[in-house]
Formats: structure tokens, C-alpha cells, sequence
């Protein structure tokens, strides 16, 4: 990726998203176009007239319908008729072929009628296939878009310029894309970092929870490595750009999105493979009525409608149905729950998924900070430990620093006045407390300190065995304590575990802190397996292994670093309080920030494929029936049935088709299906 949105194979992010925009208007305006011009043809129609009781004619009627339902044919049905000729090429016939020989054996029977042949014009059936199969289309389109939106966030976390200094020490502001590698370049406090590279003078905390996905801010100072896109903390920074542009680490992970996306992108649905079969069956059946009956010695006309009813009664209308409308049935039951499906194919595979690997940061547990330990050192107590740690951290805006005068608040301990706030970039803080100079922060600050440590030591590896984020409570030379503090679990995160567990999925974690933090919210959690110490770019790494062992994997995560590691999955579920690149990324977005909503998705998973299968089976195998009848077995017993009756038929099976698929409940987890 280029900085000016452009990837490395030259496709612009925005094309690509501009494509797919293209596409659903396209199919939508030719839907409204259709809809509209096929209520004149349903009301001239015989058919229809003969259905609802009344009778309409006049001079050129027929005439009427021919023109709107060629321009019906022509134009609003060309996408399938042009996907038709592309699977016919590929010798990969599908839906669109079938879609398209169904549209043109009833255009040209309907309009060699229309021209003097003896029959029955099935205009209305036409354009109403016209009508289903460009509806069907245009609500799948619309999560065709997930990708192209994605790459879009993701560029998006760069600034638009930089502040490059030059050789006399002054700085001049360029942008991004005339910034190079060997630059240097000033980054000021709260500003994000403009490119990889190097600190070559200063000290700060930089904030890579957006790229990362830390919970904590990393301490950073000279010759220590920085991530293009990362906020800059209290400090200012000199970096030396060693990556920009396309060889910047965020656009690795541009790339990454791209490519498992269009991976994806190329798996074929239920549907697809129903229609392959249907597509074989509609052409050998009727092309062995319309030689059967002539071979017989029957004339033309009679063969042609015979194989008409055919072609008609194998109509893929049902079939069209049978899935784009249980997805768009159980896409507004899910919304009403809190999920919101974005990828059809990926949702419809849900419920294959066996095993289940959870971010930990911001999706297991919330991303926030509280006090889980304090020891006091010396002759200090718990609460006079607490009181001075918050008496220096009650100016300071730092995430730690606002745990700690929260749990202070908490415990309605009296915090004494303090003056000279001071923040100490990398390392913490300090204040005047009561006469004295009083310290907060990390071990950087603990080594300044003149005295004995070995206490203070001993004490922070306890604590920091257990996971904790480890912060010192010094007054002048005296280690006052110490406050050991750790991400808050999810009050939901376990009965997700135990859910999944239940069902016999296995369950990971996976995160980018030590593997003493991960140990402990996997104990607490009581997850058997976990990842720790991955950096952002291996995560898909990890789900990749997974899947390479024959695992059906689902990546549940929130932040910008889990976006490729979602878009590899086999099932990415974004938590609904994390990045815009996680949720454009994902297939399913959980609104709601439940981790126990992973379990809904794959009950709903269930229940779609279910009913999926109840109405592939009926819009396949009533033909069973109907194509023996409409091909004249039973001739000889005066059973015959007219290309009308086989319409009827078609359209029963339709009806059927519907009815089933609005035939779903769901209350969260405790649903019924019928």
C-alpha cells in the first residue's frame, strides 16, 4: 500500500469499495426498473386474468408484452444472462446458467407465440423471474462490500502529513508520500506516528492499542523500534523512518485484509451447488422430452410445449428464494438480537466451527484497568499506599493512573492534597505529598531510587507472576508499596467459555502480553489453551496453523492487529465496541460487547442451515414429481399437464419456499425452530 491509498498490485482502495458500490446500485436499479415494468405484463396477462376473474384486451396487447418483457429480458436481466455465458465458458454451469436458460427458453417460446406460433405466452412468468432473481441479488451485494471497506479504515489510520526536520534543526511539514526512508521526523505529544522507524532522541509512552491491540501503553525511548500509525503519549519523539509506504508495517496488513478476503470471496454456498445439478437436470429433461415426443411422432408445437413445461416447472424460482430469503429472515432476527451478519457464505458455515479463538484484550476482558493488589512495604498500610499513589495520579489522564484513584474512591479512602504534578514520560509520574517528593510508576522509575530494592523485588515478581501490571509507591528515597493491576474480565467472558466448551468446542486465547498475564485470565476463564506474546502480524499466523490441522476456526476480536487474523478465519466476529477496520473485516459484528454472543451466532448458524436445507430440498426435489408430469409420462392417461398448470405448480413451490423461511424463532440462545 501506497500513501495515497494505492496497493501494491496498483488498485486503489477506494475502487475497489467504488466496484462493489457500483454493483449493488446497478442491481437495484434494475430491480425498481423490472418491478415497474412488470405490473403492466401481470396485467394483461391471460394467466393472470384467468386467476383473479376478470378479462382486459384490446388491439396489440400482446404487442405490449412483448416489447416490455424484451426490454425486461434484455436489459434487466442481463446480468444473469452475461453470467450464464461466463459459467458456460468456464464449463462450471450454476445458477446463472440455469437463471439465464430459464429466462430465455420462456422469452423466445412466449414471443414466437406473440409472433403467430399456436400456444401460450408466458411473459408474466418471465419478468416475475426477472423481478426474484434481481432482489435476491441486490440484498446479497450488500455484504460484498466488507473488504474494500476494511482496506479503507486501515489506511485511514495514517496521518496525512508529518513534521520532517531539516538538516539546520528547523522543521518543515510534508506529506506523507514525500516522506523516506533515512528521514527524521518530529512527533509531538498526541500526535500518531507517521511511519516505522527508530527513536533517535526522547522518551515517551506510545499508545498501540489501535494497532496492537496492548491494553497498556509502552514505555519508549531512544533506539527503540515504533509502529507507523501508533499514538505518540506526553512525550515528544524524534523517529528515524527505517518503513513507509508499502513497506510500512500497517500495509502489510492491508495486504493481508486483501488477500484472505478475496480468498473467501470464492467459496460457493448451498445454492450454488443445488443449481449446478438442477442446471443438468433442467437441460437433460427437457431437451429429452422435446426428442422423446417427436421421435413419437408428435408434431412441433406439442413437443415444444411439453418441453416448455419443463424448463418452466424447473423454473428456479423457489431455488432463488430458498436462500437469499432465510438470510434475509434471520439477518433481521439476528439484528434484533445484536448480531449483525455481514458475510452470507461465512455465516451459513458457522455451524461447522470446532474451535473457537478469543482476542483477549478489549474482547475477553475490557480493555480498562483496576486495582487488583496492593502491598504495602515497611510500616505502611494498604490505604496509605492507595492514598499517595492517588494523590500524585488525580492530574494525570493515563489509564493506570485512573484505576488507581478510582479503586481509592472505591475504598472512600481520604486522598491527602498534593502540588507540582509532574509527569515523567516512560516511567510515571510524581507530585508534592505532604511535604515530600512522592513517586509513581514502573521499574525504570524503581532503578533512579538510591536504596535497598530487594523487598520492592521481591514483591513485584509476585505480583507480576500472576499477570499484574506492576506500578511502585515511592515517598522521597522509601518504597512506600506496591499496586499490581490487570485487565478487567468480562463478567460474560466465562459463561462464553463454558458455553462453547458444552458444545464441544475448543476454545484459545490469544494476545500480545506476557504469558503470565495470559495464564492468569485463562485460569480465571478457565480456557485450556492460549497464544501469548504474538505479535499482531503472526495472529493470523496462529489461525492459519489451526485451520492447517483440519480445524474450522472462528476469530473473535476488536482491534485493528485482529483484522487480518478475522479476515483468515473461517468465522471473524468482531466485538461491537472495537475498531471500524475489526468490524468492516468481520463477517459477523456482535453489536453488543458479549462475548456470549459467539454462541448465538452459531445457534443461528444452525437454525439457517437447517431451514436452508428443508427449502433446497423442496425447490429440488418436487421436480422429482412435477418434471415427469410436465414431460407427459402420463399421456396415455389422459394426464397432461398444460405449460399453465406447470406454472401454477412452480409458483406453489414458491409459496412453500417462502412460508418455511419465515417460519423461524429465536430468543438468544434458548430458541425453537419449526
Amino acid at each position: 500500500m501506497r500513501t495515497d491509498g494505492t496497493l501494491t498490485d496498483g488498485t486503489r482502495t477506494e475502487d475497489s469499495g467504488q466496484q462493489h458500490r457500483s454493483m449493488l446500485r446497478d442491481f437495484r436499479r434494475r430491480f425498481w426498473i423490472a418491478l415497474g415494468l412488470s405490473l403492466p405484463v401481470l396485467v394483461l396477462s391471460p394467466m393472470i386474468q384467468t386467476i383473479l376473474g376478470y378479462s382486459l384486451s384490446f388491439t396489440g396487447d400482446t404487442a405490449v408484452m412483448l416489447a416490455l418483457s424484451s426490454f425486461v429480458y434484455g436489459y434487466c436481466g442481463w446480468p444473469f444472462l452475461r453470467g450464464g455465458a461466463g459459467e458456460l465458458r468456464e464449463g462450471l454451469p450454476g445458477m446463472m446458467t440455469l437463471i439465464s436458460l430459464a429466462l430465455t427458453v420462456a422469452f423466445v417460446y412466449s414471443s414466437l407465440v406473440a409472433l403467430g406460433v399456436r400456444g401460450k405466452v408466458f411473459f408474466w412468468e418471465l419478468v416475475t423471474l426477472v423481478d426474484v432473481m434481481l432482489l435476491g441479488h441486490w440484498m446479497e451485494m450488500r455484504s460484498v462490500m466488507g473488504a474494500s471497506r476494511a482496506l479503507e479504515e486501515l489506511v485511514e489510520l495514517m496521518p496525512s502529513g508529518a513534521h520532517r526536520l531539516r538538516d539546520d534543526g528547523s522543521t518543515e511539514d510534508v506529506e506523507l508520500d514525500r516522506v523516506s526512508r533515512g528521514d527524521r521526523l518530529l512527533v509531538k505529544p498526541g500526535e500518531r506516528i507517521p511511519a516505522d522507524g527508530r527513536i533517535v532522541e526522547g522518551e515517551s509512552e506510545v499508545d498501540l492499542s489501535m494497532v496492537t491491540g496492548e491494553s497498556e501503553p509502552v514505555s519508549v525511548s531512544e533506539s527503540d523500534q515504533v509502529i507507523g500509525g501508533s499514538v505518540n503519549g506526553n512525550g515528544s519523539l524524534t523517529v528515524e523512518v527505517s518503513g513507509s509506504g508499502e513497506d510500512s508495517y500497517l500495509s502489510g496488513m492491508v495486504e493481508m485484509v486483501k488477500k484472505a478476503g478475496e480468498s473467501k470471496s470464492r467459496a460457493q454456498g448451498l445454492a450454488d451447488r443445488a443449481a449446478f445439478w438442477l442446471t443438468i437436470t433442467a437441460i437433460a429433461a427437457g431437451s429429452l422430452t422435446l426428442g422423446a415426443w417427436l421421435i413419437l411422432g408428435r408434431e412441433f408445437v406439442f413437443a415444444l410445449e411439453r418441453m416448455v413445461t419443463v424448463m418452466v416447472i424447473t423454473c428456479p424460482h423457489a431455488l432463488g428464494l430458498a436462500v437469499p430469503l432465510v438470510i434475509s429472515v434471520i439477518t433481521g432476527i439476528a439484528a434484533r438480537n445484536g448480531l449483525l451478519i455481514r458475510n452470507r457464505t461465512s455465516f451459513e458455515g458457522a455451524r461447522s466451527i470446532d474451535t473457537v479463538v478469543f482476542d483477549k484484550t478489549g474482547t475477553l476482558t475490557t480493555g480498562e484497568f483496576r486495582v487488583v493488589s496492593v502491598k504495602p512495604l515497611g510500616n505502611s498500610g494498604e490505604d496509605e499506599v492507595l492514598a499517595l499513589a492517588a494523590a500524585v495520579d488525580r492530574d494525570s489522564e493515563h489509564s493506570i493512573a485512573r484505576a488507581i484513584v478510582k479503586e481509592a474512591a472505591d475504598r472512600d479512602i481520604g486522598v491527602p492534597d498534593s502540588s507540582g504534578f509532574q509527569a515523567v514520560p516512560g516511567k510515571g509520574a510524581k507530585a508534592e505529598v505532604s511535604g515530600e517528593t512522592v513517586q509513581v510508576g514502573n521499574r525504570k522509575l524503581l532503578e533512579e531510587t538510591a536504596g535497598d530494592h530487594g523487598k520492592s523485588e521481591e514483591a513485584s515478581e509476585e505480583l507480576s507472576s500472576k499477570g499484574m501490571t506492576v506500578v511502585f509507591v515511592i515517598s522521597g528515597e522509601e518504597v512506600k508499596g506496591l499496586i499490581g493491576l490487570a485487565d478487567t474480565v468480562r463478567e460474560s467472558s466465562r459463561s462464553a467459555v463454558d458455553g462453547l466448551r458444552d458444545r464441544g468446542i475448543r476454545v484459545y486465547m490469544i494476545t500480545g502480553d506476557s504469558s503470565e498475564t495470559a495464564r492468569s485470565v485463562a485460569e480465571e476463564l478457565g480456557i485450556d489453551d492460549w497464544f501469548a506474546e504474538v505479535m499482531p502480524d503472526a495472529k493470523s499466523d496462529r489461525i492459519g496453523e489451526l485451520r492447517s490441522e483440519g480445524s474450522r476456526v472462528a476469530m473473535v476480536g476488536d482491534g485493528v492487529n485482529d483484522a487480518p487474523a478475522l479476515a483468515v478465519a473461517d468465522l471473524g466476529i468482531a466485538i461491537g465496541a472495537g475498531t471500524d477496520v475489526a468490524a468492516e473485516t468481520a463477517d459477523v459484528i456482535l453489536v453488543e460487547n458479549d462475548p456470549a454472543g459467539v454462541l448465538d451466532v452459531l445457534i443461528l448458524s444452525e437454525k439457517t442451515g437447517r431451514k436452508m436445507k428443508q427449502n433446497l430440498a423442496w425447490a429440488t426435489g418436487y421436480n422429482v414429481i412435477a418434471i415427469p408430469l410436465a414431460a407427459g409420462v402420463l399421456y396415455s392417461w389422459g394426464v397432461v399437464l398444460p405449460p399453465a398448470v406447470g406454472a401454477l405448480v412452480m409458483s406453489l413451490s414458491t409459496v412453500i419456499v417462502a412460508v418455511n423461511a419465515r417460519l423461524v424463532s429465536f430468543d438468544g440462545g434458548k430458541s425453537e425452530i419449526s
